[in-house]
């Protein structure tokens, strides 16, 4: 073996003190350093890492970066090149069970480390996410298909009605739930358009990711699709959902509706939060508990409707102080069709912007606003400064979310160029994307420190 495979990644110090134990990647070895004693596997490293480190899998399966020059020893004890895929199983059937469609998209449930890069990379098929889960077998009849392999932040237009289009046809085959699984950090937004393109939908759609990956003990995926394949099989919400951790533990998870959800935490299992109401319901691997009864129930036709249109000359602005006029000018000289703005306060921004407000109404540009709190409406009629704002053709959207009118106006402009049109679809509620009021307990911000709450959190936190 060359030095190239026996100690991928290494160089300078940490390469020195792997060669002067004689230890080599994947050996299975206990150190002894200033800091302590830590057992594991050596990893590779990134190919972009530094010289200083070297990368032990410790038996609790967490990763730790041990400094080459705080090592004493290094004693070997075998060696066990781990290859950290997921072997793909068939799926068994049951003529009992119902049928679920599992659509692959990529993201964190379906993927693995990289330790070349030491990225998380998207690498196992549907298939092999039931190699690792065979609890599902337990749920239903699982049937997978891998649209797409990308990470959710390069999902876009063509994969969204590509979604779309695959969840109709597995709908008109009589599909009883349909199960998406797709990176967290845009989940909202496709949860978002899936809301507006598929509607009327007989049976539930469910969207999952995870926050951790699957080589991790802390992962969440496995739970995730528990839950979602659950709800999918089960349920009688026939809505686009969100189905991620409720609490931190793994109690429950909670299902979001598409429009009104939101990743709120760039690392916790619970990310996913209702905004301006309360989810829709909670579900284990026994049974789905509703938390409301507004939501569209599960069918036993094939009728769906799906359209697809979307305008991509659409951007989303989040205003600041001092926000200068070219930011708009831009959007305009570049031919964008519309622009939702994400305002201050009760939807504002500065009286610069006003004459590019204007430019924009004289070129037919749609431009709606939002509120940058998430929670609220949108009440431009208060002060003089919302008020001129509507003059200049600015349309308040009540307490749609930033994103989630922006995926909406995209699907809006898409139907028409109209632009009275495009108001009346925009302002017309299609699956709770507006409501009529938000319930006192659709905002709930504890803050930590204060004493009351730290007796909440520590008699009742999960």
């Amino acid at each position: 073996m060359n030095d190239n495979e026996a100690y991928k990644g290494y160089k300078g110090e940490a390469l020195e003190t792997l060669k002067k134990f004689n230890a080599m990647i994947w050996s299975d070895v206990e150190i002894d350093t200033t800091d302590g004693d830590f057992d594991g596997l050596i990893l590779p490293r990134s190919e972009a890492a530094d010289q200083y480190h070297i990368v032990l899998k410790l038996k609790t399966g967490y990763n730790i970066g041990l400094a080459a020059i705080k090592i004493k020893s290094i004693k070997i004890n075998g060696r066990k090149e781990a290859h950290y895929k997921i072997p793909e199983k068939e799926f068994p059937y049951s003529p009992r069970k119902p049928r679920v469609k599992l659509f692959g998209t990529g993201g964190t449930i379906a993927s693995r480390l990289d330790y070349r890069t030491g990225a998380v990379i998207p690498a196992f098929s549907p298939g092999e996410l039931y190699g690792s889960v065979p609890e599902l077998a337990d749920i239903c009849n699982l049937e997978t298909e891998k649209l797409y392999g990308v990470f959710s932040e390069n999902m876009g237009p063509d994969q969204w009605k590509g979604t779309a289009e695959a969840i109709g046809k597995e709908i008109e085959k009589g599909v009883q739930g349909i199960v998406i699984g797709h990176g967290t950090d845009t989940m909202h937004h496709t949860a978002a358009i899936l809301s507006f393109m598929i509607q009327n939908s007989p049976v539930p759609i469910v969207m999952v990711g995870s926050q951790r990956s699957s080589d991790r003990p802390s992962s969440d995926a496995a739970l995730n699709l528990m839950h979602s394949v659950k709800t999918a099989a089960d349920s009688d919400i026939a809505e686009v959902m969100v189905c991620m951790f409720g609490p931190t533990s793994d109690s429950y998870g909670l299902l979001h509706q598409g429009t009104r959800v939101r990743k709120m935490h760039s690392s916790y299992r619970s990310t996913f939060r209702t905004i301006g109401d309360i989810p829709i319901a909670m579900v284990d691997r026994e049974k789905i508990t509703p938390l409301r009864k507004d939501y569209r129930k599960r069918r036993n036709d094939n009728n769906v409707i799906i359209n697809t249109a979307f305008e991509e000359r659409v951007s989303i602005v989040y205003y600041y102080p001092n926000m200068k006029p070219d930011i708009i000018d831009s959007l305009i000289d570049n031919g964008y069709k519309g622009i939702i703005i994400a305002g201050t306060g009760l939807g504002h921004v500065n009286k610069p912007l006003y004459p590019s407000l204007q430019r924009a109404k004289d070129k037919n540009i749609a431009v709606y606003m939002t509120v940058q709190t998430l929670w609220g409406y949108v009440q431009m009629y208060v002060y003089d400064t919302g008020r001129d704002m509507m003059e200049l053709g600015v349309v308040p959207t009540a307490n749609m979310l930033p994103e989630v009118a922006y995926m909406k106006l995209c699907w809006a402009l898409g139907q028409s160029s109209d632009l009275e049109e495009v108001k009346k679809i925009m302002l017309t509620p299609i699956s709770h994307d507006i409501t009529e009021r938000e319930p006192s307990n659709g905002y709930l911000i504890y803050q930590g420190g204060i004493p009351e709450v730290e007796e909440f959190i520590s008699k009742y936190r999960k």
